[in-house]
């Protein structure tokens, strides 16, 4: 998808262009590996927050699943030992797992999708479940199903917030509010009962 009138790296239109924001809060480093898994139809829209977060962590994995077609190559993750999805299933975590997650999966995708994407990719069978406390309500780029779900640079940020602490968890979240800033100066609706 080549478009002269949108960044490629994070597919905003340029003059609203989010590089700067990103070299603004510098790589942001980790100590817990995370993993996004992104549903194909994700791939090509600005308003995929998870693209954002994986632009701003330098040692983040992105990977395109659900491919359309079974001729086109799918990216399977090598999870390994350690390794926990952030989904809302069971009750939710108020302090960090102990010992903590070494990686830590995210599902990229609308709230359907993510839900298709948990049950069929057979590599999330079995991993634990870290569930988040909700966040509180933020204008956000797209609308969620219902309260409490947030997007992926929000799941991201708080179980980060979770796991390690605030440090890692504000930039992105910095991030996020200028993401939503320029999609309502773009033109796009926001309100904070959206995902």
């Amino acid at each position: 998808m080549d478009d002269p009138a949108r960044c490629p790296r994070c597919l905003y239109r340029r003059e609203l262009c989010l590089c700067p924001a990103l070299a603004a809060e510098g790589p942001i480093v980790t100590r817990t590996r995370v993993v996004i898994l992104r549903h194909h139809t994700e791939k090509h829209r600005s308003s995929n927050s998870g693209r954002l977060a994986h632009l701003a962590l330098p040692h983040s994995e992105l990977h395109d699943v659900s491919a359309p077609d079974r001729d086109t190559p799918v990216s399977v993750p090598v999870l390994g030992e350690g390794a926990w999805l952030v989904f809302p299933d069971g009750p939710p975590w108020t302090v960090s797992p102990a010992p903590p997650p070494r990686t830590l999966v995210f599902l990229d995708a609308t709230w359907q999708q993510a839900r298709r994407m948990r049950q069929r990719l057979p590599y999330l069978r079995g991993l634990p479940m870290l569930h988040l406390t909700p966040v509180p309500a933020a204008e956000r780029l797209r609308n969620a199903p219902q309260a409490g779900m947030v997007s992926t640079i929000e799941a991201i940020a708080t179980a980060l917030r979770l796991v390690e602490s605030d440090a890692v968890a504000e930039p992105l979240e910095r991030l996020f509010a200028v993401a939503v800033d320029h999609a309502r100066r773009a033109g796009r609706r926001s309100s904070a009962a959206t995902g």
